[in-house]
């Protein structure tokens, strides 16, 4: 019966088409957005996951880890007092105009490290990091917005406020930043030395901890001193929360991603009902030879499940493909596919081929052998 089912689908070579066609679309526009969101995602929490540190102190207003907000450095010591802390360290976050040598500016993000332990220091392409103790020494990253910086090597000059810079050496990251500026690594006296800055200088206090299991006692020690503490991935999930409730970024994309279900699902539907009515003969017929109700409901099922997962395979290979090509003419390209984007395009597909079966169950199920052999 699977075999018989089969051949009925794939010999009406223009429905079958058609039916690809609707869910392949579908498909791939689901994924797209919601690779567009996740990459968004992920990169606005770029610097959380570069430096890696698995607690973070900061000001309880914070949303974002570029909206930095200073605190004295009394948080610094108090945080160090505090049982279960194995050792913190500053954390200088904030941005910059950066003079190039053929005049032009670029604004960029400057990272301060801990001066001594470098703690958070990104792992390096080309050079040494003990050069980043020499003088005006900076590392860049080598992100998709490196370009903006004329592609620096080792040895380029630049100035920033005033002060000569010099790129000791080059590093990669996790992932790159969402708002298209060059990131720069320095100590952290540098980057209170160079960059103009209000009273309080500290960005985020980074916390060592001595196990997992210290980390509500820190976290509670932390509130009593009007600060909040986040472990890394708490951190990443208020920067989330931000982006997909407090800006338009999370309502645009659900809207998107509704609007494409709902198109596959209109056009699958009623291209897979129009194919039961043209062979509703051919199902009338082998009602009329004996076969049950399950074995039509079987046929249909199958049908619209080979469509629905051949369609399914072919949109995400296709939004995977231009995703690629994409990322090779625009490194900045956000997209990424994650198994939440494919289990959530998925599940939606199955929604489109049971919606589909029911129309096409509902009318075999109502055929009467007689009015086929009498029409």
């Amino acid at each position: 019966m699977l075999k018989l089912a089969y051949k009925l689908l794939v010999n009406d070579r223009t429905k079958f088409t058609a039916l690809l066609i609707g869910i392949t679309f579908a498909v791939f526009l689901m994924v797209e957005m919601l690779s567009m969101f996740a990459g968004i995602l992920t990169r606005s929490s770029a610097t959380v996951l570069n430096v890696g540190a698995k607690v973070w102190v900061m000001d309880p207003a914070i949303q974002t880890v570029q909206s930095s907000i200073g605190m004295p450095d009394y948080v610094l010591d108090a945080v160090r007092s505090i049982d279960g802390v194995k050792y913190a360290v500053p954390l200088y976050s904030g941005t910059a105009l950066v003079k190039l040598s053929d005049g032009t500016y670029q604004a960029v993000s400057v990272i301060g490290l801990d001066d001594t332990s470098l703690f958070g220091r990104p792992p390096l392409l080309q050079g040494r990091i003990e050069d980043i103790y020499g003088e005006n020494a900076f590392i860049v990253v080598a992100d998709a917005e490196i370009s903006k910086l004329g592609r620096p090597r080792i040895g380029t000059e630049f100035q920033v406020n005033d002060h000569r810079g010099v790129i000791t050496g080059i590093a990669g990251v996790t992932s790159g930043g969402l708002f298209g500026i060059p990131t720069l690594y320095t100590t952290y006296t540098r980057a209170l030395q160079y960059l103009p800055n209000p009273r309080f200088t500290i960005s985020y206090v980074l916390v060592e901890p001595k196990s997992m299991v210290d980390v509500p006692q820190i976290k509670r020690q932390v509130a009593a001193l009007g600060y909040l503490a986040l472990t890394k991935d708490e951190f990443v999930a208020r920067i989330s929360d931000f982006y997909k409730y407090q800006t338009g970024v999370g309502t645009n994309i659900l809207i998107m991603t509704i609007m494409s279900f709902i198109v596959g699902l209109s056009v699958s539907g009623q291209t897979f009902y129009t194919f039961v009515l043209e062979h509703l003969e051919r199902f009338g017929a082998l009602k009329a030879i004996g076969a049950k109700s399950r074995n039509l409901v079987l046929m249909i099922l199958f049908q619209a499940g080979f469509t629905a997962l051949t369609g399914y395979g072919l949109g995400v290979g296709l939004c995977a493909l231009l995703i690629t090509a994409a990322k090779l003419r625009l490194p900045s390209y956000a997209a990424m596919i994650t198994y939440t984007n494919l289990a959530v395009a998925f599940v939606m597909v199955v929604v489109i081929a049971a919606v589909s079966s029911y129309l096409g169950v509902r009318r075999v199920l109502r055929i009467e052998p007689f009015e086929i052999f009498r029409s």
